[in-house]
């Protein structure tokens, strides 16, 4: 059984959320002392985070980045904030999805079992270490390692690696990394994808390696074994 950490303090919404969650067989904790947060979190050791943005004491972008700085735990905000900015900061931090109060209780069904399908059971390789561009890559635990370094990826970012890294030097167009990360692109924003692209080639930029990741406009995004070969 899964356990579900909801950072909620409109205690209603959270009774409710709760029920409907138990229902599909998932195990839901609540916050009691939302000074704590990260205590409860250490404590619960959840496997995906649901947090609102307006919170008691600290909002929940400041728990996202707390949360961040210790685990790469799958998170999704909920929030009735509906600014563009909102999506994208949540994004930055580190967040693998957001959805707008008020919501339909299918929708975040559905991308909850999507993110925990795709954070605990995504690689049907089973070789889940690569070499790519003289980096070691292991998908099993979202690492990329090469003589600078070695980073952390997040679920989203080390599966769009994936994606491009199976296809290298071939173009993925945008509707195929959509298709493959979230079930339903109904529900999401064509700027998450970007977003979460543009995270990763920050975070490789970190080992050199931002600069083989390239964008091709109208098209989608490519993976290169050696950039300098190709048009940028």
């Amino acid at each position: 059984m899964f356990k579900l950490l909801l950072i909620e303090d409109d205690a209603s919404l959270f009774d409710e959320i709760q029920d409907r969650l138990s229902q599909w067989s998932y195990e839901v904790y609540g916050i009691n002392d939302f000074n704590n947060v990260m205590d409860e979190f250490i404590s619960v050791k959840p496997d995906l985070v649901i947090i609102d943005i307006q919170l008691p004491k600290f909002d929940g972008f400041h728990w996202c980045r707390m949360i961040r700085s210790h685990s790469n735990v799958p998170i999704i905000f909920l929030s009735s904030r509906d600014h563009p900015t909102d999506m994208v900061m949540s994004m930055q931090l580190g967040a693998d999805d957001f959805i707008q109060k008020p919501f339909h209780f299918e929708v975040l069904i559905a991308k909850i079992q999507a993110i925990l399908r795709r954070a605990y059971n995504y690689s049907s390789d089973p070789v889940s270490l690569r070499t790519w561009c003289g980096a070691a890559v292991d998908f099993e635990k979202s690492t990329v390692s090469n003589d600078l370094g070695s980073i952390e990826l997040t679920k989203n970012e080390s599966f769009i690696l994936q994606l491009l890294i199976e296809q290298k030097n071939k173009i993925v167009t945008r509707d195929q990394l959509m298709n493959s990360l979230w079930d339903d692109k109904r529900f999401i924003s064509d700027n998450t994808l970007t977003v979460n692209v543009n995270r990763l080639r920050k975070r490789l930029d970190e080992l050199g390696l931002g600069q083989y990741i390239l964008t091709k406009v109208g098209q989608g995004y490519m993976a290169l074994e050696e950039a300098k070969n190709y048009d940028s």
